[in-house]
Order: structure tokens, then sequence, then C-alpha cells
């Protein structure tokens, strides 16, 4: 079983996604988007920018949980991780998503 894409209609009537592994975890979370066409071309950005390591952005919270944020290459954030436990679960999420991004499908729930 591979990961997948997750397209869902937000509480507000926004669009957004979730990345999931193969397992069921979210392993990134998009931005609110004003239309289903919008957050589609923002699971294509998550696509193409996904494999690449310069595109992620390592922080941590005011908690000192770090946690990561996708980038496109114009630098606008595509997607955020959940907060971990180390740095070293957060690079397990990272490479997670290298893997998942590619290629996993999209549903809609």
């Amino acid at each position: 079983m591979s990961g997948k894409y997750e397209l869902k209609l937000a509480k507000d009537g926004q669009h957004m996604f979730n990345l999931k592994a193969a397992n069921g975890q979210v392993i990134l979370t998009s931005e609110l988007y004003r239309s289903k066409a919008a957050a589609e071309n923002g699971i294509e950005s998550v696509k193409t920018n996904s494999p690449l390591e310069e595109r992620y952005e390592r922080r941590e919270n005011k908690n000192g949980e770090p946690y990561f944020i996708l980038k496109a290459a114009n630098h606008q954030e595509i997607g955020r991780s959940e907060y971990y436990s180390s740095k070293a679960a957060m690079e397990n999420g990272i490479e997670s998503v290298k893997k998942n991004g590619p290629d996993s499908p999209t549903v809609e729930v």
C-alpha cells in the first residue's frame, strides 16, 4: 500500500489536503485554498517539490518541538508537518514525504 493525498472541504468552505503515509499517518498538511482547483494545484506542487531537499525548511516551535515546511521554488509554503518529538523523527517525516509525495494518488474525502 502506498501513501495518498486526501482532498477535502474545510469547515469554512475552503479546500485543503493531507498527504498520508501508507500507515495512514498524516505527514504533510496543506494551507487552505479558496477553490478545489487551487488545492489540486497545491497537490501537483507537492508532487514536483517533495523530492527536492532544498525545498524543506526545518523549524522548531516555541516549545522546542521540531517540524518542517515544504516550499515551492518561489519560496511559498505548500504544506507543513506535525510537531515531532525529536529531530530524528522529523527527518523520518521528511523522508516519508520525499517517498510518498511524487506518486501518491488523490482521493476525495
